[in-house]
């Protein structure tokens, strides 16, 4: 089935026309499937991840391991989502095409990196789970481009804070 945006209606997350092969430092935020608390609690102000947490975790940790241009800064798994920033460094990244567009990866891309990571989660917890095939992610992802220092001081103290702060988090269950 190909796409056909006349037809699916499907918004781009995306800037238009941006790189997001190139250099620089994105924060992503990536939810549960249906938000549900999957990946563990938050007990005073302390994420307490479960089993399935701790493969986030682990998946997270690996990425470098499956793409050599990147650094991984802050990173929190909370209870329905996740948060972390990913650095591409230059010079290393595909450079051909682009820009990526609806079922055309760019390889080394941010939402190539993504798609992995989610797709290697999904699949440890649903070994996990015995239940192969779940979802386990929201579709789609959150992503912001990391323009300069105080951004990034910003975005690694709201990491930092998330699980002090999930009784007001807009991913809390509850709201």
């Amino acid at each position: 089935m190909t796409f056909n945006r006349d037809i699916n209606h499907r918004r781009s997350i995306r800037l238009r026309d941006y790189d997001y092969s190139g250099a620089g430092a994105y924060f992503v935020t990536i939810c549960a499937v249906n938000r549900e608390c999957l990946f563990g609690e938050v007990l005073d102000g302390s994420m307490q991840p479960n089993e399935a947490g701790l493969i986030v975790e682990e998946c997270w940790q690996a990425i470098p391991h499956h793409f050599s241009h990147i650094d991984l800064d802050e990173m929190a798994v909370m209870p329905n989502h996740i948060h972390g920033i990913i650095v591409l460094t230059p010079g290393t990244a595909c450079r051909a095409p682009t820009v990526e567009s609806f079922g055309c990866p760019v390889a080394g891309s941010l939402p190539t990196i993504v798609r992995s990571f989610k797709s290697a989660v999904t699949k440890r917890i649903n070994g996990l789970r015995e239940n192969r095939g779940a979802p386990v992610w929201q579709r789609n992802y959150y992503e912001h481009v990391i323009r300069d220092e105080n951004d990034l001081h910003s975005i690694r103290q709201y990491i930092a804070d998330n699980p002090v702060k999930w009784a007001d988090d807009e991913n809390h269950p509850a709201r």
